[in-house]
């Protein structure tokens, strides 16, 4: 059986082209964005290069596509053949970069992908020079999600004494917008420099009356968010972008040979990071290329926790974070809860919370032990108990995705051991709180 075949074609001018017939057309007036972040709005100090603006481009057209494009219409229910057009402003440089971006692509979403570009028609002058200086720009910046992860790396740079700024990229959780500032404010309240946010949309809308259906998976997300940090990180002339997340979700071994693949993300895998960087440096003016680096990629969750709190944060606040992966639907009566508590983020986050304080209030909407769940809501919890009854070893680690040239095997197999002691002691916990069968 042959998957269905979607092409998509991405419209940065929508009154100069027309898309070819069968194609469905894309264009940036698919993201909601707020008024006061609309494009004409400046909020870096100085205009990014061509080649950053391509990359921006491809990546909001992927994550459009992603979305445009449902998994249950493909022969097996998740893998999609998806043909992209995206204008450029150097197509010979993408061409020379298609195969290192078709290894980002079909790492992260497990798809198939054909991404064509053309030469882009500019309707419009680029902006001249700016008057801010090169003391103006920020110093660091790194992706901030509002996570446990993005977080330490936050407070512990915000702590370190600077004159230059801290410069945190975001895309806003709708219905935890509230939360998300809420570990913002708790940073800029450590800082010992400047730090500035840069707050951008993930929410790609479908076209009224269109009948499209969007699908939910969004792996490509973690390539929009990059993507816009060394947008970001090229105007400001900042030569490393930080997109910190702990080993053990970074490298996300499967639970079990069903999970493989994107059934498990791989947005900040070392694999993916690799080709990433292999995309930039194609692409990218001689000298002017930017290094995509995972920070926290030797530190497990239980580590990064313990990361925030010796910066200064209580663990209220690490608590106030978004870390899941399926965050429950939103109920009219009382705030929303950020977690479901049973997916593999949520168990990992309560192991690092328990291994830094040693309990964990999150207000989770249920607990994977309550012996009231059914088979299915409990999966993860039945299949995370299985994983750590097995033997895990290097031949583990590289069996769903290979590692680049310059990682140290030994090293990320000990994150996972110790990832493992510590869900192994969120079970231990676990087992003294749940209650026991009837005999």
């Amino acid at each position: 059986m042959t998957e269905p075949h979607t092409r998509l074609f991405w419209l940065s001018h929508p009154d100069v082209e027309t898309p070819p017939p069968h194609w469905q057309p894309l264009q940036d007036a698919v993201y909601w964005e707020r008024p006061s972040r609309g494009p004409d709005r400046r909020q870096l100090f100085a205009p990014a290069p061509d080649w950053a603006d391509d990359l921006q481009r491809v990546a909001r057209a992927v994550f459009a596509a992603d979305r445009y494009t449902r998994r249950v219409d493909g022969f097996d229910r998740w893998t999609r053949r998806i043909t992209l057009s995206v204008p450029v402003a150097h197509p010979e440089r993408w061409d020379r970069a298609l195969h290192a971006l078709m290894a980002v692509l079909g790492t992260v979403t497990g798809d198939l992908w054909e991404v064509v570009f053309r030469p882009l028609h500019e309707t419009s002058v680029r902006e001249g020079p700016f008057t801010f200086t090169a003391e103006d720009y920020a110093h660091d910046v790194a992706l901030f999600s509002g996570g446990l992860d993005s977080l330490g790396w936050a407070a512990q740079q915000a702590a370190l004494p600077s004159p230059r700024a801290l410069l945190l990229v975001s895309f806003e959780e709708r219905n935890f917008e509230a939360l998300q500032d809420q570990v913002y404010e708790a940073v800029r309240g450590l800082r010992r420099r400047p730090v500035r946010r840069l707050v951008q949309s993930q929410t790609v809308r479908k076209p009224r009356g269109s009948g499209i259906k969007l699908e939910r998976t969004t792996r490509s997300r973690g390539l929009l968010y990059a993507a816009s940090a060394v947008h970001a990180a090229a105007a400001e002339r900042i030569p490393v972008v930080h997109l910190p997340e702990n080993g053990q979700l970074a490298l996300n071994p499967p639970l079990s040979a069903a999970r493989a693949g994107a059934c498990s993300t791989r947005s900040v895998h070392p694999w993916t990071l690799h080709h990433l960087n292999r995309v930039i440096s194609q692409v990218a003016e001689p000298g002017s290329a930017i290094r995509v680096e995972n920070p926290f990629a030797m530190l497990t969750k239980g580590d990064v926790c313990a990361v925030a709190r010796d910066a200064g944060l209580p663990q209220r606040v690490l608590e106030a974070t978004l870390s899941c992966g399926t965050p429950p639907d939103r109920h009219p009566a009382g705030p929303p809860l950020a977690h479901c508590g049973l997916c593999y983020p949520c168990l990992v986050r309560r192991s690092g919370l328990l291994r830094a304080f040693g309990d964990d209030r999150t207000p989770y909407a249920a607990n994977p032990w309550d012996l009231a769940l059914n088979a299915d809501r409990a999966r993860n919890w039945h299949a995370l108990r299985r994983w750590l009854d097995t033997e895990w070893s290097l031949l583990d680690l590289v069996a769903d995705a290979p590692l680049p040239p310059d990682a140290e095997p030994a090293r990320l197999v000990e994150v996972v051991e110790r990832g493992r002691e510590e869900l192994r002691a969120l079970i231990t916990w676990a087992g003294r709180r749940a209650p026991r069968k009837a005999s």
